[in-house]
């Protein structure tokens, strides 16, 4: 929502313009970690937004990059991965469509996992090429990591 610091008529004396508190970025995908949703080349459009449904998809920053992955479990929330890679919040097996397929991939977090409050779990739909939260190395998201929320594929 964008919000003006003065009335109308005092915008126009000093020439202000209206003042955005909504940050927006603009990403180009990189490589083959949320396929076939998103593909290397694509451009999306992410709002600076901490308010998270599982299945949005995340950008945040990790290693002096910045990553988009799916948002698969909520913070204080529990998850399980098994052999097969099917994720399970709480002891319920998520259905996940845009899911390429199944893996248990590149993890290495102690099972049965709790995600810590002001942080997110993520993983990206291509289970076989993505480094996401199921890695120590990357872990959970916190909110400071946080770039925002994709919203559009352009």
């Amino acid at each position: 929502m964008c919000r003006r610091r003065k009335t109308g008529e005092q915008l126009r004396e000093k020439g202000s313009q209206p003042v955005c508190y909504h940050s927006v970025a603009v990403l180009k995908i990189y490589g083959y970690s949320m396929e076939p949703g998103l593909e290397s080349g694509d451009t999306v459009v992410a709002i600076k937004s901490t308010r998270f449904q599982r299945g949005d998809i995340a950008a945040f920053y990790y290693n002096n990059k910045i990553l988009v992955k799916r948002v698969t479990v909520l913070p204080g929330e529990r998850v399980e991965i098994d052999e097969n890679g099917v994720v399970s919040v709480n002891g319920t097996p998520l259905e996940e469509p845009y899911v390429k397929e199944l893996s248990l991939g590149e993890c290495d977090i102690r099972m049965l996992y709790e995600v810590p409050e002001e942080s997110w779990f993520v993983i990206g739909d291509n289970r076989q090429e993505s480094a996401d939260s199921r890695a120590v190395a990357v872990g959970c998201v916190s909110a400071e990591q946080i770039v925002g929320k994709v919203v559009w594929k352009v």
